[in-house]
């Protein structure tokens, strides 16, 4: 059976990933924060949100050994955190300044692949962080890659629906088009290195695609620079987009998110359907097993991670776990908050005091108090004025208090901000709506940035803006700013 342990909700955005290392759980977001978690008891971990990245982050994923993390992000960068401290090791810029859409580590720690929303895929010695190879596929986006587990070879998954193999020096050994109609989201080797009845080194691939299709695959070495995929499972247990799927640390088993907001968990050898789950609001977007215990982790857009235990009898083909479940969350559910519902600029004295016992600063109410601290002096603090006016003589705790100043500068406004009126390059709620050359809407700011460091390609699209020129949105203004008065 498949049981819920707990929910997390630290999120203030889409979740786009999860990974796990052997001790440590990782999810990334649109809020452009990575969070991370002890497997232990599922703490958020003191250093934790990390908070580098200019825009939404697409993926992370753990170094085999647990003790980095990269993350890349729609601001063109790959960025390598250390895990003792939370602090950044490296910053790798993906080349071309394309938005970088997914990344993986080798097996054996040798390499980092990122791959591009432009096409362009860049491999890296991560030993010295730097950029060894480079290819490209034209006319798409990399959305998904993946090492074979004897770190010699790696797959991409584009938008165009086609999985293409690469060894280490970027040579393209096969290519297997239209594997997913309208396109790949996401695949992953099975962890065994096999043989096929031929004696051949073979490898077990899950790939899934906008064509609502979770598929498994036998990649096989025949030759020295010759390879053969061939299908042996499509798998049709979701009725939407499939956009993740994760093998389990044995290859045993295969777990998969999809639009239509379910997780399925299959027997992965014969693609047998063993469970369905049904517990996320949103679509599911992410999705791992843990390296080390029966433990799965799901992502969604309702921001929100859900921890799952795998017991062994998973005998009952199909089974649907009930909808009401018992959950706890990591943080108070911010739906529920009177504050969430309003733009911090606006919060009051008492909104302030609520947000600073959330986020364990007690000890600084009372100066807050008397100070008569409210949301737009809240956001104007410096460490500067949190020694000289509110006599908070601890530098560790004027640090922590900045940081939770900066982390509500960084998110969105409230959980309950209709989509359209976040820009969709900062995620923030826009306050000059402008329409660009693509037809979608952005803050003036961030797209006149964008086109100035971006070679003229639309954020959404990733095609070449037809013309600079941005023309006001007023009606989205005006819809927006009723909306802000009404809150």
């Amino acid at each position: 059976m498949v049981s819920l342990i707990c929910t997390l909700q630290s999120h203030r955005d889409d979740v786009n990933c999860c990974a796990f290392s052997s001790s440590l759980l990782a999810t990334c977001s649109g809020d452009k924060t990575i969070c991370v978690y002890s497997t232990r008891d599922f703490s958020e971990l003191p250093f934790s949100p990390l908070s580098g990245h200019g825009y939404g982050v697409h993926c992370c994923c753990f170094s085999p050994c647990g003790q980095y993390l990269a993350s890349c992000s729609t601001d063109a960068t790959t960025v390598l955190w250390s895990m003792d401290t939370g602090e950044i090791e490296a910053v790798l810029e993906h080349p071309g300044r394309s938005p970088v859409r997914v990344c993986a580590f080798s097996p054996d720690s040798s390499h980092l692949v990122s791959g591009g929303s432009d096409g362009t895929i860049a491999l890296w010695d991560f030993t010295s962080r730097t950029l060894r190879k480079t290819g490209a596929v034209s006319d798409t986006s990399i959305v998904a890659c993946s090492f074979t587990p004897c770190s010699q070879l790696f797959i991409t998954g584009s938008t165009y629906g086609d999985l293409r193999l690469w060894d280490l020096k970027m040579n393209h050994l096969h290519a297997e088009k239209n594997a997913h109609d309208l396109g790949v989201s996401c695949c992953q080797f099975a962890p065994q290195i096999m043989k096929d009845p031929n004696g051949f080194v073979c490898f077990r691939l899950a790939s899934c695609g906008q064509d609502s299709l979770l598929k498994i695959w036998i990649v096989s070495c025949v030759s020295s620079a010759g390879v053969k995929m061939q299908l042996v499972h499509t798998l049709t247990g979701q009725s939407a987009p499939v956009l993740s799927c994760a093998y389990s640390a044995d290859g045993q088993m295969l777990v998969s998110g999809s639009v239509d907001k379910t997780v399925t968990v299959y027997q992965a050898n014969e693609g047998i359907l063993l469970y369905t789950l049904n517990q996320h609001d949103r679509y599911v977007t992410a999705c791992a097993f843990s390296p080390t215990a029966s433990i799965i982790a799901t992502g969604s857009m309702d921001k929100s991670v859900n921890i799952w235990r795998v017991e062994d009898g998973c005998s009952a083909q199909g089974k649907s776990l009930p909808d009401e479940v018992d959950s706890v969350s990591s943080k108070e559910d911010r739906k529920s908050r009177g504050h969430a519902r309003l733009m911090v600029s606006e919060w009051s004295e008492e909104n302030v005091s609520a947000w600073l016992r959330e986020e364990g600063l007690e000890t600084v109410i009372d100066a807050f108090k008397s100070n008569n601290i409210d949301g737009e002096e809240l956001l104007s603090l410096t460490k500067e004025t949190l020694s000289s006016d509110l006599h908070i003589e601890s530098l560790g705790l004027r640090s922590k208090v900045m940081k939770k100043i900066e982390e509500l500068k960084m998110s969105p406004v409230c959980n309950g901000t209709p989509d359209e009126y976040l820009c969709p390059i900062t995620r923030e709620v826009m306050k000059d709506p402008v329409i660009a050359a693509d037809g979608y809407s952005y803050e003036r700011e961030a797209i006149e940035s964008w086109i100035n460091t971006k070679s003229r390609t639309s954020p959404m699209t990733n095609l070449p803006l037809q013309t600079t020129l941005l023309t006001p949105n007023r009606t989205l203004k005006m819809a927006i700013f009723r909306w802000t008065t009404s809150q």
